[in-house]
């Protein structure tokens, strides 16, 4: 499985605003230079978090935008849930009607581990835990985005 730019990108301007976390709000501009996305790309996860709630704007020249609740409160299935929808590693998990072998399937298991693996990460994992990660330096790989 594969996650897209857009989980990938949008985690990583979230954990920009985590790190900022009580400060002034971000701009944009000074998130997308920090993490090497475009700003076009960037305003448009952006405006789909805000839409979701995960993150609030402030107008006006000192404005940007300010995650909306503490990053300790922030899991990263949100965030996942919010730029992807539902995390389903196969279709037969959430419609078993797609498949005719779904009720017999032996694989259908594995793949329900699969996603119960992934999610299991992702809803123990908060912003706040990728912020201590990058504010202490450290490398790994369980974290990596």
């Amino acid at each position: 499985m594969k996650l897209s730019t857009r989980s990938r990108y949008g985690l990583r301007a979230m954990l920009e605003l985590a790190l900022a976390y009580g400060t002034k709000p971000m701009q944009i501009r000074m998130i997308a230079e920090k993490q090497d996305i475009s700003n076009k790309y960037l305003e448009q996860l952006i405006a789909i978090m805000r839409a979701s709630g995960l993150v609030r704007s402030i107008r006006g020249p000192k404005g940007g935008y300010l995650l909306s609740k503490p990053p300790a409160e922030i899991k990263l299935s949100e965030i996942f849930t919010t730029l992807e929808g539902p995390m389903v590693a196969v279709d037969c998990l959430e419609h078993p009607e797609y498949c005719p072998r779904c009720a017999d399937c032996v694989t259908r298991s594995i793949w329900a581990d699969i996603q119960d693996a992934m999610m299991g990460v992702l809803e123990a994992t908060t912003l706040q835990d990728l912020a201590d990660k990058a504010s202490s330096g450290a490398d790994s790989a369980d974290y990596r985005i």
